[in-house]
């Protein structure tokens, strides 16, 4: 049996099938990181060995259980497993990451188990003898629990995710559908900011019904730039009728990111397809996306109408409390214990989402195990005040803004300064306005200078306005929000 690739043939009967594949995308991320100045970053982050592999797993070592959770929670063997997947075309495979301390300790167990062997063999069967039907069936229970499913990470679970009362719904709305896949609300929609915890609960999802339902159920999750990627391969290697089958005989179907299929037609109309087929069968579907789905404009309308379907659950950026929860949660499995000024000092200045709250917190443990420190809320000062800066609002202009704001709503900047009223121009004149008085240090006053010279009743008026919608209206609260992302990224390009 053989597989094309980037390598030419991959044999599958041989030895070291991925290794130079594995080298081959260390050295392409080593590159893109010494280019963006991180080159130290690469070194302590993705520093893992090639040690063996089988067609569907891959063997890698690091140097310590620390550094193997570290690399896990930054997502860095996800980096390399993405990079040798597009490289080999091999979409199953898997990482089997080891520590080298443990294999040390493995060792030696070993070889103090040789030496005893034909005792402890004699003792074993003994035992067995006397063994009583409840070990037995016990030993059974120990022996045959499932391996962790392929495609899901174990760190994503419903117990160690954090609940506020942002996504307090979401996060009960996942573990019903959970309990009662295909019946309870089908499809599920998590929308939301980047860094929130949709995957998380997505891939929760999937975990509870992989470890509670019978063994042969099929789960699948996939990114929906893989399931792009897949697509455009089944149409130029022929393969269409191998694509239908992959998707429409699972049980689960788990998408992630579907924001990412906009504008992507026939992408479209193979979910929607696929979605077909799934929902006769009663197959539980859960998706993602990065706001409304009303608010993608190159979206199939038939695909819109079935994803609007179930139930569509946002979740919002956490609050203050919810952040120390959070970041306390964070700190279980590392053994290691912050004082409570420090969790406070991080979470009052890390408000965006979840996943930069914790790159927060890994620098800070990383600092201090370098540097062998007690940390203090002056040391994390200092150790955040890079990533402090590049995360805050300093620097956004009311332009930008203004830009931002146009764009999105298609109209001109001359549109969004002039004195039209109707509610085309109106409505995201006044959201501009929100934006820059909650984004910006600038007064009312100056707000109304760069929105054609208005005074500082009107602009006051348009915020509160605006303001007050934010809070009773969901979907203005969530354009506001997405608003507010697309922002930052116009400033960071």
């Amino acid at each position: 049996m053989e597989k094309i690739s980037p390598f030419g043939i991959i044999k599958i009967m041989s030895e070291n099938l991925y290794k130079e594949a594995f080298e081959y995308a260390l050295n392409e991320i080593h590159k893109e990181y010494k280019n963006a100045g991180k080159e130290n970053d690469f070194t302590l982050w993705f520093n893992m060995e090639y040690e063996s592999d089988t067609i569907n797993e891959i063997t890698v070592s690091v140097a310590s259980d620390f550094l193997k959770f570290q690399m896990q929670t930054k997502g860095n063997f996800d980096i390399v497993l993405e990079k040798i997947k597009k490289l080999t075309g091999q979409n199953q495979i898997t990482f089997n990451i080891i520590t080298k301390e443990k294999d040390v300790e493995e060792k030696e167990i070993v070889s103090r188990e040789n030496l005893q062997s034909s005792v402890s063999e004699t003792k074993e069967k003994s035992k067995k003898e006397e063994k009583t039907n409840a070990e037995i069936a016990e030993e059974k229970s120990v022996n045959t629990k499932k391996e962790k499913h392929p495609l899901l990470s174990e760190k994503y679970t419903f117990e160690n995710f954090v609940a506020g009362e942002d996504c307090k719904f979401a996060y009960k709305a996942s573990i019903a559908v959970a309990k009662d896949p295909g019946h309870y609300k089908n499809p599920l929609l998590l929308y939301g900011g980047s860094g929130l915890g949709k995957t998380h609960l997505m891939q929760a999802i999937g975990n509870y019904i992989y470890e509670n339902t019978d063994e042969k159920i099929k789960i699948c999750y996939m990114t929906a730039e893989n399931f792009f990627n897949e697509f455009t391969s089944s149409l130029n290697g022929k393969k269409a009728d191998e694509f239908h089958k992959k998707f429409r005989n699972n049980d689960v179907f788990l998408l992630d990111d579907i924001h990412w299929l906009n504008g992507k037609v026939g992408a479209q109309e193979q979910l929607f397809c696929v979605f077909e087929a799934l929902h006769q069968k009663n197959a539980q579907m859960v998706f993602t996306i990065d706001r409304p789905i009303n608010e993608w404009k190159e979206m199939n309308d038939r695909l819109v109408s079935r994803l609007k379907s179930g139930l569509a659950v946002d979740l919002n950026p956490p609050d203050f409390e919810t952040r120390v929860a959070i970041l306390q949660k964070k700190m279980e499995p590392l053994g290691k214990k912050i004082n409570s000024d420090v969790i406070e000092y991080i979470a009052k200045n890390v408000e965006s989402n979840v996943r930069e709250l914790e790159g927060a917190l890994n620098r800070i443990v990383e600092y201090a195990d370098l540097m062998d420190e007690e940390i203090t809320v002056n040391i994390a000062t200092e150790v955040l005040k890079d990533f402090l800066t590049t995360n805050n609002n300093d620097n956004i202009s009311i332009e930008t803004i203004q830009k931002v704001v146009c764009e999105n709503y298609g109209i001109s900047l001359s549109d969004i300064k002039g004195k039209n009223k109707g509610k085309k121009f109106a409505t995201p004149r006044m959201i501009a306005v929100y934006l820059a008085k909650e984004i910006t240090e600038f007064t009312f006053s100056e707000i109304g200078n760069e929105f054609g010279g208005r005074d500082h009743s009107t602009i006051m008026h348009a915020h509160d306005k605006i303001g007050d919608q934010v809070k009773f209206d969901p979907s203005m609260s969530s354009k506001i929000e997405a608003l507010k992302r697309d922002i930052k990224d116009f400033k960071k390009s």
